[in-house]
């Protein structure tokens, strides 16, 4: 009985150290004082407002958007067959090239947006809108490569033999019989993928410039010089954005199955 008790109290302060900051954050986000204070005073949704019609963030936010849906379909074009490969045939370099495939989530995300601020942007002139894609799809490879390997690790490679030796070929089997059975963790890879893009910071600060911006790197651009529940409104609104998505997957994919 004491062990149940002490069980239940741990429970709940782990969920109150996960879910207190966020819920503190969403009550400081309604406060009608011009600074962030908790608890704050008086209620107003002016700082939502003004979320909603502060262009820089608007533009940010849709940059930020664009670049990881790109880039995460990016990610999947080039890391499903390269997981394929590497599950269904046997080579020499096999664990050399997947760590290639791995390496950039290997290596500190800071030295690789040097990397790429050294020798891919400045060397080759490159806008910054390229440069994003480039640098995201390199960080969302990785989320792609090991979650779909994981996927076809399990996966009975007999079926796709049985399918081409009725005549279909490669790239039908790939299509129609791989990758439907692979759906789940497919998706599971696009969503890591892209709320890592959607998120990054370290990479992106190399690689943004005037005129485009990304919406994590113009909130710390924000808060350098504004101290306004404004800030805590943005992250109340990415929140309920996060969790009218996660209801979409739960509604379309289920949860389990994305996990």
């Amino acid at each position: 009985m004491k062990k149940s008790k002490s069980l239940l109290l741990l429970t709940i302060l782990v969920y109150f150290f996960l879910i207190g900051p966020l819920l503190i954050i969403m009550a400081a986000s309604f406060s009608d004082t011009n600074y962030l204070t908790f608890p704050g005073k008086g209620f107003t949704l002016k700082w939502y407002a003004q979320v909603l019609t502060m262009s820089s963030f608007i533009d940010s936010a849709r940059t930020s958007i664009i670049v990881a849906i790109v880039s995460t379909l990016l990610a999947l074009a080039m890391g499903l067959p390269a997981a394929y490969a590497l599950n269904r045939y046997r080579f020499h370099g096999k664990e050399a090239i997947k760590t290639v495939f791995l390496s950039p989530v290997l290596i500190p995300v800071i030295v690789l947006g040097f990397i790429m601020l050294r020798y891919v942007v400045n060397a080759f002139k490159m806008p910054v809108m390229p440069s994003l894609l480039i640098g995201h799809t390199l960080l969302g490879i990785p989320y792609v490569m090991r979650v779909v390997t994981a996927a076809l690790s399990n996966f009975d490679f007999s079926i796709e033999e049985a399918a081409g030796s009725l005549g279909a070929t490669k790239v039908y089997c790939f299509f129609n019989i791989i990758l439907p059975n692979i759906k789940s963790a497919i998706a599971s890879a696009g969503i890591m993928a892209m709320i890592n893009s959607f998120n990054n910071v370290s990479l992106s600060a190399f690689l943004t410039g005037p005129g485009v911006n990304v919406l994590p790197i113009e909130m710390m651009a924000y808060v350098e010089y504004h101290f306004d529940p404004t800030i805590a409104a943005l992250a109340t609104l990415l929140m309920v954005a996060t969790l009218a998505v996660m209801l979409i997957i739960e509604k379309t994919l289920g949860l389990k199955s994305v996990v």
